[in-house]
């Protein structure tokens, strides 16, 4: 039975392209028709993922119900389509490993409570780590977290998606998985506003470790372990994604710091910074649980057009002071 990739962007075709090195057939869905016609016909994504030649066992589809004929699906939609692609997929007992970051918006719900929402017979894992997906695709080295409560299902699955250059590490904490990867966005968006600001590196540094507290109070409030936010999906891809302008949401951010407009940044159809949709939910979320996220409410201020770049570096920098802690 082939793999199936649910979600035609840069990360689906990557992790795709890593699928094809160990299955015969992979089918990757994807709604823009350009896509489909470009994998099929010249065995690239041009649209997402330029310059990639992708293995001839590479198939692409715009319909879903062709997807249910997959041995297990990877969903690589944006967060805030899960909801929607997943009631769309036909029937399947298929396990839907989920590697979307981020919460919902209006329910603050994490990707597997989602999916145990809409599809609650099939079986549920979350894919998430420090991953580019250009790096992935052209065989780098990669570490990730693959994090499931059924220790059997985790590692079937590790079996089924590891390759040489793409390790897998099982974890039972799913929602330290989920929100690692979530919240890492938002932050990112913050230290991209440094770098484009030219607030120097120390700067950097300090967002990046005050960030992680701010993973770590509102991951540990909704049950999240520690050492899962200090892995892979936490703490690694914190700084991936906080240390490079290959990171969407570090891009945007930049750019915010120079003080383009956001609109003007979102307007790119081809990118989605997952971040820029999480920051309001998140800090609602965080409100509610009474959990201080200031670096998060800054993004937040930032996006939404509150204050500027110096308003919220001087309010960050005014805070009370006292002793470092989570």
């Amino acid at each position: 039975m082939p793999i199936g990739i649910i979600g035609g962007g840069a990360w689906g075709t990557a992790l795709a392209s890593v699928m094809a090195q160990i299955h015969p057939e992979v089918l990757i869905w994807a709604r823009e028709k350009d896509v489909v016609t470009a994998i099929n016909e010249t065995h690239e994504n041009s649209l997402f993922l330029r310059g990639l030649k992708l293995a001839s066992n590479i198939r692409a589809t715009g319909d879903l119900t062709t997807m249910k004929a997959c041995g297990a699906l990877l969903i690589v939609t944006p967060a805030q389509h899960v909801r929607a692609t997943l009631s769309a997929l036909p029937q399947t007992e298929a396990p839907l490993l989920l590697c979307a970051k981020g919460i919902e918006a209006g329910t603050e719900m994490l990707m597997t409570d989602i999916a145990s929402e809409v599809r609650p017979d099939n079986p549920l894992a979350v894919l998430s780590g420090p991953t580019f997906a250009h790096e992935v695709a052209v065989g780098k080295p990669t570490a990730i977290t693959l994090a499931t409560a059924n220790q059997a299902l985790g590692a079937m699955l590790m079996h089924l998606i590891a390759a040489p250059h793409f390790r897998p590490y099982w974890s039972d904490d799913v929602t330290g998985a989920e929100i690692g990867g979530a919240v890492k966005n938002v932050l990112a968006i913050g230290c991209g506003v440094v770098d484009g600001a030219g607030l120097g590196l120390n700067a950097r540094a300090s967002l990046i470790a005050r960030g992680f507290a701010e993973i770590q109070r509102y991951g540990l409030a909704r049950g999240a372990r520690p050492e899962t936010l200090a892995g892979l999906s936490g703490l690694g891809d914190l700084v991936l994604t906080c240390s490079s302008e290959n990171s969407r949401n570090f891009s945007l951010g930049r750019g915010l710091g120079q003080g383009l407009s956001v609109d003007a940044l979102l307007a790119d159809r081809n990118t989605v910074a997952e971040g820029a949709f999480t920051a309001p939910v998140l800090l609602q979320s965080a409100q509610k649980l009474g959990i201080d996220m200031p670096i998060v409410a800054a993004v937040c201020a930032l996006l939404g057009g509150k204050a500027n770049v110096s308003d919220v570096t001087t309010a960050l920098l005014s805070r009370p002071l006292k002793a470092e802690s989570w």
